[in-house]
């Protein structure tokens, strides 16, 4: 799993990941029994109490018109396949104002990006937080597996004033194995990214797009309540471009190829920080 880095990048590689959910209700418990003994024929009847499923049933329909809410505030999937319905159609966010011009997330076409992003991964400040240096293939490999997946992650090209100069990978975080090493919500979204030229690094530019792509995600995404990122521990020029972009640090996390920091932009706090 390489790294999360603001100024030179990092990925992930996204897989399934399910939870199972279960349920009581009064009426599943109302005709349970328990034996009182092999001779006797007394039972014991255990119900819940009437005042306590009423709540449970005002709590259920309170969180069907809130999903129903969502439903019908959701932006429209928008993008090359049915399988970018998981990240609300990202080819359709189009452009957003910045500090630094204006910028569009604008998804990968192997045939038309790969020699620049293959470029961009041989540079060898990339390359020590992304491990894919080498060959055009190595950096195919890696786009074109998330192309062909379900759409639980999107590698684009940011195009800031029409030129591109950054790759980025939005991704479910949720579906994430990243999942597995924090309290993971549904809808959490990630993201990686990686600023192409040496003259983009170390001038702040990472933190205004970082900014601006965790805001773009926050209203285009209704359902998702946080934008969570995992730069590597060592890469404090990452970190420090995510915090000065409003996220927050979390946790220090340990990962297959890596020890992170995990930093979260929270809906709630986005106008504070």
């Amino acid at each position: 799993m390489p790294p999360n880095d603001a100024s030179n990048g990092a990925g992930t590689a996204p897989i399934t990941h399910s939870t199972a959910t279960a349920t009581a209700t009064g009426e599943s418990l109302a005709g349970s029994v328990l034996d009182a003994g092999s001779d006797s024929e007394d039972t014991l009847e255990l119900r819940l109490p009437d005042e306590l499923i009423a709540l449970l049933e005002e709590e259920r329909a309170e969180l069907d018109r809130t999903q129903g809410r969502l439903k019908s505030t959701a932006s429209p999937a928008v993008g090359p396949s049915a399988g970018d319905d998981l990240l609300d159609g990202v080819a359709g966010w189009g452009p957003t104002d910045t500090p630094a011009g204006v910028f569009q997330l604008v998804p990968v076409r192997v045939e038309r990006d790969l020699a620049l992003v293959s470029r961009w991964m041989n540079d060898p400040a990339v390359a020590a937080f992304w491990d894919l240096a080498g060959a055009q293939s190595v950096a195919e490999h890696h786009m074109q597996n998330q192309i062909d997946g379900d759409g639980r992650s999107v590698p684009c090209i940011g195009m800031l004033a029409g030129n591109p100069m950054s790759y980025w990978e939005i991704y479910r975080a949720d579906l994430d194995p990243l999942a597995r090493h924090y309290p993971a919500r549904p809808h959490d979204t990630g993201i990686h990214l990686l600023l192409g030229g040496v003259a983009d690094r170390g001038r702040g530019l990472g933190s205004t797009l970082l900014r601006a792509v965790a805001d773009l995600v926050l209203d285009k995404r209704p359902a998702c309540a946080r934008v969570v990122a995992e730069p590597d521990l060592r890469n404090m020029p990452s970190i420090a471009s995510f915090l000065a972009a409003g996220f927050r640090f979390s946790a220090e996390i340990d990962l297959p190829a890596k020890q992170a920091a995990l930093v979260v932009r929270d809906r709630s706090l986005r106008h504070l920080l």
